[in-house]
């Protein structure tokens, strides 16, 4: 039985772990190679690094941050924000990240997912859709970009599956709504989503505690789950939100008790 991943998510702006509500009103929440090795030390099954102000700031991302946290943080990394070429995955892999995440570069060219897939392999590449709700979309949400700055008039459904269709291996799901909120997660476009494509879903956005975890995955059926300002700010631990999951038959790698 293939476990559920608790990931843990650091937003990373000027060399620091922040957190707001949709990706504004930003709160200082540390040093992110600290906080991975935290992390990693504590349970969770994956680190995801976004840099949300490199595509906004026309900017690469941050490779110094990435290499230094390879070096002591031993589960798998995925790093996303300001990559805009294969030359930037390599140097991202080269690093020490086990996935790339894209979304803005994705949508303005969606063969760097193909490209991206055929160099590297598909494990590698992770589209990232930041979604927020709009009834004119055919399955009523829409893809947005530059950290959910610009609309795109392209509906998330379609775009995940074509994402798939280039060699995407893995769809990493935020709702632009819930972002931040603790109100838990966009259970109604995680299932969408879920239900409809081949590789394995990571839903994010909106995650207040334990229980929101269990029924995105129960309820909308996410391989995964992430999250960042209730690990951040010490709402609840890594160790408390697999607990939770095994109390209702979630299989998930070992936690510390």
């Amino acid at each position: 039985m293939l476990s559920t991943r608790v990931i843990a998510c650091l937003d990373v702006h000027e060399g620091r772990t922040v957190k707001g509500i949709n990706f504004v009103d930003l709160k200082d929440a540390g040093d992110p190679v600290e906080q991975a090795n935290l992390y990693s030390k504590t349970g969770a099954d994956e680190i995801c690094f976004l840099d949300i102000s490199a595509t906004h700031e026309k900017r690469k991302t941050m490779f110094d941050v990435i290499s230094k946290t390879a070096e002591s943080c031993f589960v798998p990394l995925t790093v996303g924000g300001g990559v805009n070429n294969l030359d930037d995955f390599f140097e991202l892999l080269k690093c020490g990240a086990d996935k790339v995440s894209v979304n803005t570069s994705a949508v303005s060219n969606p063969d760097i997912i193909k490209k991206a897939s055929d160099k590297f392999g598909n494990q590698c590449v992770v589209l990232a859709i930041d979604a927020i709700r709009n009834k004119v979309m055919p399955c009523g949400y829409e893809v947005t970009t530059h950290g959910g700055r610009q609309r795109t008039n392209l509906d998330v459904l379609n775009w995940a599956r074509q994402g798939i269709k280039k060699g995407a291996g893995e769809i990493l799901l935020t709702s632009m709504n819930a972002d931040g909120m603790k109100t838990g997660y966009n259970l109604h476009l995680t299932k969408l989503i879920s239900e409809n494509v081949s590789v394995p879903v990571i839903a994010s956005g909106g995650a207040g505690n334990p229980r929101d975890m269990v029924d995105v995955v129960l309820k909308s059926k996410a391989s995964a789950v992430l999250a960042a300002s209730i690990f951040h700010f010490g709402i609840h631990s890594i160790s408390s939100v697999k607990k939770e999951m095994l109390k209702n038959g979630i299989h998930v790698r070992d936690c510390e008790n």
